[in-house]
């Protein structure tokens, strides 16, 4: 895919959990990311007139048919009742029962670093649900309440936070400054 296509992707309104507006910027930075970790190759061949995209995902993970349905299905949809996978899963995966999607989760679960953990279970939850371990939203899920505010741009969110950083630590220097003068 074209980084023009990855980002109208990415910013897709429908489904998603959380929704996000990721800039261009934002995509080719994630994209420069998992080429580092050999997750991302660049597609070449001899009409390819754009810069593609591909995924090694499955290449360097070798995950089931299954199992990738369901890491596909947290990163899109946020957190999840394996009932909901089950249901939600049909044109990545047919699972043919409620207890094969728990046995794929509990294998996500298993490898030595784990792609999934089941997340403590909420009030007014009847079920518990699981949620990816893949990058920095996993980290903010069990604290994020509302999933329909676009998530900005974690480039711009890191920039202002190191600016505001460097200001406090020229605050602190002059301190520093007039206390030893």
């Amino acid at each position: 895919m074209t980084v023009n296509s990855l980002t109208a992707a990415c910013n897709q309104k429908s489904s998603r959990k959380p929704v996000v507006d990721y800039s261009e910027e934002t995509v080719l930075n994630a994209l420069h990311s998992l080429k580092a970790q050999s997750l991302v190759s660049t597609a070449v061949g001899a009409s390819i007139r754009a810069t593609k995209y591909k995924h090694n995902f499955t290449t360097v993970y070798p995950l089931s048919d299954g199992e990738l349905a369901i890491i596909c299905l947290l990163l899109l949809r946020g957190p999840q009742t394996p009932g909901e996978i089950n249901t939600n899963s049909g044109r990545l995966h047919e699972f043919s029962s409620l207890s094969s999607v728990i046995e794929a989760m509990d294998k996500l679960r298993s490898y030595p670093y784990p792609f999934v953990k089941e997340l403590s279970r909420q009030p007014g939850q009847k079920e518990t649900r699981f949620t990816h371990l893949l990058g920095a939203i996993a980290m903010e899920t069990e604290t994020t309440e509302n999933y329909n505010e676009p998530v900005k741009s974690f480039t711009n969110d890191l920039e202002s936070r190191v600016t505001a950083l460097e200001a406090e630590v020229e605050r602190l220097k002059g301190i520093i400054d007039q206390l030893t003068n």
